[in-house]
């Protein structure tokens, strides 16, 4: 049986009838041949992809307002969110298409909030926050979710303020419930369930969807396209997380403690909301704020119902959309662990998934990988929201990039390959750094330092330091890899103010790594773009560093929470207890010659709270390991 090609069929299914030309009564003795009507216009595929067929400069640009549940600013009026709609002008001729939204709080600007002291001295506190009074910023929806290349690909794309944002009502909660409920209703008014309107107050139908939505973006931006799946709302087909969080309390807590996104020492949930708030009267917003401030719980940092609510990994079994993610292996603001929670439960269902793990740290694939991001978009929104029969589910579900540049393709992730290998402490002479491998005997202690960096503390290796124990593998006699989540055990006492142990695991070898992508003179353009458009970018390369370490990953705890991240139980000075913990989830290859550290310190400079110093730690060697999972198939 013959199979029109997709791009035939797709047009075929849009041609007039015959029979609305000529009549009920069709052909007649003495009529012309029968004439098909002119083409409706249509979306082109061809090779598995929408064809840049529409115009972007042309395209209808149109702000709505959805109407949603709930009335965050208790003004007595249910919030609205705006929303700003780029689609074809073929829209307005009966073209349907699918649409992709980027939801973001960002479209007017940041505030500037002040940051929490990471300095402790009795307990965490609060620094004192009033709202803005300067006028809020021109909000520009110029950077939409790559608008000006899949606008001519024909979809409509959408940026939608976020509730306490740019031109929307309400108040912003760090994707808490509101907020996600002003993005499910837009989705439902994409699917003609939920009610929208202009300026003036006219109801605004979108009478040009399809009814199917890809959420799309970066960071906070992809973040909430998995808030909004896990509503498993009708209509979301697919879902595009760059860097997102999938649960709240991995970004700002790690097992009962407070622990900051790196370089952000100082931030937490509430000052997320803080930084967006860039509505008209923001003064309004100041109780729901407050509110969140002392929900999150500083003090403690025991997760509780503020977090759970904004546990979106958790909530995976609702998801109906697809997901396409991707992060940096050293990106240590949205960390690997928040992709490891969202990948691992997504394994339990049978969702379409894809991921694409780079070198980059909280970089764009666009940036990183160029015009292969959007081929590989083009083929996932194809198969997604139009149903065209491609290839992109065939391909491996993962892609990583090993070295800047070179990529490989995995069927899974972490590599099914890696075992785990645990690996015991034995002390070192005099003091010294001791040997990882067979698990030795007898204690040894440190003394916490906080005002000492990891990078400074790592150093030396083969020396004593007072501040720290520190654990090396002989030489490798063949390249390992380290794929997936690494888990400590320490029996120890702890006597002092500190409530922190961090684990830090490092490759000692000389070596030159990438370091960051920096952006170059060059430029490359993509879409509807000149080289003064937004859709021109510089291209980014990656910078490089030769060093004698690198620091592979790192993790923390609470020790008051060695039985729960939601409750806490008193330490007694002195006393041993057991206490295990995981490191944030990675994938690196060790090479052959390096050699494998694990450093244990109390306080991690960068990331914990700090404490007064003096804090005292012995460790029983005999009754403490790491487990690390380990491959000698660099490929698998």
């Amino acid at each position: 049986m013959f199979t029109p090609p997709e791009e035939f069929s797709l047009r075929l299914s849009r041609l007039v009838p015959v029979a609305a030309v000529l009549g009920a009564s069709g052909l007649v003795a003495g009529a012309l041949p029968a004439v098909a009507a002119p083409e409706r216009p249509h979306v082109t595929v061809k090779d598995g992809r929408t064809q840049p067929t529409f115009s972007f400069q042309d395209a209808i640009r149109q702000q709505v307002y959805v109407e949603t549940d709930v009335d965050s600013d208790n003004d007595g009026k249910k919030d609205r969110v705006a929303v700003f709609v780029t689609r074809p002008k073929e829209t307005d001729g009966g073209l349907k298409v699918a649409s992709i939204m980027e939801a973001s709080p960002y479209y007017a600007g940041l505030q500037d909030p002040p940051y929490h002291p990471a300095d402790v001295t009795d307990y965490p506190r609060l620094s004192p926050w009033t709202p803005p009074t300067e006028p809020p910023a021109p909000t520009s929806y110029t950077r939409m979710y790559y608008d000006n290349y899949f606008v001519s690909r024909g979809y409509a794309v959408l940026a939608a303020d976020t509730l306490g944002t740019g031109n929307s009502d309400g108040c912003p909660t760090a994707v808490g419930p509101n907020e996600v409920d002003g993005m499910k209703k837009v989705v439902l008014w994409l699917t003609g369930k939920a009610k929208a309107y202009d300026a003036s107050g006219k109801e605004i139908r979108a009478d040009w969807s399809t009814g199917d939505v890809a959420m799309a973006g970066k960071s906070y931006d992809g973040t909430l396209p998995l808030a909004t799946a896990a509503t498993g709302v009708k209509g979301l087909k697919t879902v595009v997380s760059v860097s997102g969080v999938a649960s709240w309390y991995d970004y700002y807590r790690a097992n009962g403690g407070v622990v900051a996104p790196d370089g952000y020492e100082g931030e937490d949930l509430d000052l997320h909301a803080k930084a967006v708030l860039s509505r008209k009267n923001p003064q309004v917003c100041a109780p729901v704020i407050h509110d969140l401030e002392q929900k999150m719980d500083r003090v403690t940092g025991d997760y509780n119902a503020t977090w759970d609510v904004r546990n979106f990994a958790k909530k995976v079994g609702n998801f109906k959309a697809s997901v396409f993610m991707t992060g940096g292996l050293n990106d240590w603001n949205v960390k690997p662990s928040e992709m490891a929670l969202l990948w691992n439960s997504l394994k339990k269902t049978d969702l379409n998934r894809k991921l694409w793990l780079h070198q980059g740290q909280h970089d764009d694939p666009l940036d990183v990988r160029q015009g292969a991001w959007l081929d590989a978009l083009n083929l996932w929104f194809a198969h997604e929201l139009y149903g065209v029969k491609n290839d992109v589910m065939r391909q491996p579900k993962v892609d990583i990039e090993r070295s800047p540049g070179a990529w490989e393709t995995y069927r899974e992730w972490p590599s099914p390959s890696a075992r785990p290998v645990s690996l015991g402490f034995t002390q070192g002479v005099d003091g010294a750094s001791g040997a990882l491998g067979a698990r030795g005997k007898g204690e040894a202690g440190f003394v916490d330092a906080p005002a000492r960096a990891a990078e400074d503390l790592v150093t030396a290796e083969s020396q004593a330091d007072p501040n720290r124990l520190l654990y090396v593998t002989p030489a490798l006699k063949q390249a390992t890899k380290f794929s997936g989540t690494a888990n400590i055990k320490v029996r120890a006492s702890v006597d002092g103010r500190s409530p922190y142990l961090s684990a830090i695991l490092v490759d000692y070898g000389t070596d030159t790594r990438p370091k960051a992508l920096v952006s170059t003179q060059d430029k490359w353009c993509y879409g509807d773009s000149t080289p003064t458009d937004p859709g021109c970018r510089a291209i980014r390369k990656y910078t490089t560093e030769t060093a004698p370490f690198k620091i592979v990953t790192r993790g923390w705890t609470d020790i008051r929470n060695r039985t729960s991240i939601s409750h806490q139980k008193s330490v007694k000075a002195g006393k041993d207890y057991t206490y295990s913990w995981n490191l944030v989830p990675e994938d690196y290859v060790f090479k052959a010659g390096h050699r494998i550290g694990v450093m244990l310190v109390a306080t991690d400079h960068a990331y914990t709270l700090r404490y007064p110093a003096g804090t005292k730690v012995q460790v029983d060697l005999g009754a403490s390991a790491i487990t690390l999972p380990l491959t000698s198939d660099i490929q698998g």
